[in-house]
């Protein structure tokens, strides 16, 4: 408990020493994805809470850097991030590292770290953050079912979310979605990127899935691919078209039904 509270306190002092972040604190931030935005009426609202589902325990690393993408798209130039992680999020999933970071488009200098080792520290640390006017966006990461992550814990963040005009992304994963005060919550896997030259390794594929928005908004599908560069999310198109099937020399693996022929 001492620890907790020191951390805290430090968590408070650090906080103290923020210099407003000149980031816009109103109105919405959008995608940049045009399908996505024009669904979401413009985009998503700052000053509120969005929760990122993982759509599966192995996509809880997509979960996290669609909330990353979102945090720079919120920001702006200069804004400061504070990432709020439950312990057993790294050890499921591995440590934060700060090349990937770079690799999202991110500055790794504009995060600010706090690692805690239950989610009842969690939710403190996150509450003294979204009232601090001078970041533009609070990522709380909580790995598991958490009854503390209910409904009263999400209205007190999300007033103060509402005062600040901070924007709050918390990532669930292995968790089911229950109600909470969260202005949208989302379910995002990861999809399959398209390789660059020579085999690369292409940007970014999310599969997102639009589960809640307390503005009535119906949900909705979608795959987007991010730009690190631009910081950006595009639409990627739909697989479209009939599978090819198997060469008619070549036999199906054992135990699998060779693909028919279209038409």
């Amino acid at each position: 408990m001492d620890a907790a509270r020191d951390a805290l306190s430090a968590l408070r002092r650090s906080l103290a020493k923020l210099a407003p972040s000149g980031a816009a604190h109103t109105g919405l931030f959008g995608l940049g994805a045009p399908l996505v935005d024009e669904a979401l009426g413009g985009g998503l609202a700052r000053g509120g809470i969005h929760e990122l589902f993982a759509g599966e325990v192995g996509d809880g690393a997509a979960a996290a850097g669609f909330a990353v993408a979102l945090a720079l798209r919120n920001a702006g130039p200069g804004g400061r991030i504070l990432w709020v992680r439950h312990e057993m999020a790294g050890l499921e999933m591995g440590s934060l590292f700060a090349p990937g970071l770079g690799q999202l488009g991110a500055d790794p200098d504009s995060f600010i770290l706090v690692a805690v080792r239950d989610v009842e520290a969690a939710l403190r640390a996150a509450d003294e953050a979204m009232r601090c006017a001078a970041l533009s966006a609070v990522i709380l990461e909580a790995w598991g079912e958490r009854r503390v992550l209910g409904l009263t814990a999400s209205r007190r963040l999300s007033l103060a979310a509402e005062k600040s005009g901070v924007t709050g992304l918390f990532i669930r994963a292995a968790a089911d979605p229950s109600p909470s005060a969260a202005l949208t919550r989302w379910s995002v896997k990861a999809a399959a990127s398209t390789p660059l030259a020579a085999g690369a390794p292409g940007s970014p594929v999310f599969d997102l899935e639009l589960l809640r928005h307390r503005a009535g908004i119906s949900g909705g599908q979608w795959r987007v691919e991010w730009n690190r560069d631009q910081r950006i999310f595009r639409d990627v198109p739909a697989l479209s078209g009939a599978l090819a099937p198997l060469p008619d020399h070549r036999p199906p693996e054992a135990g699998r039904t060779p693909l028919r022929r279209a038409g």
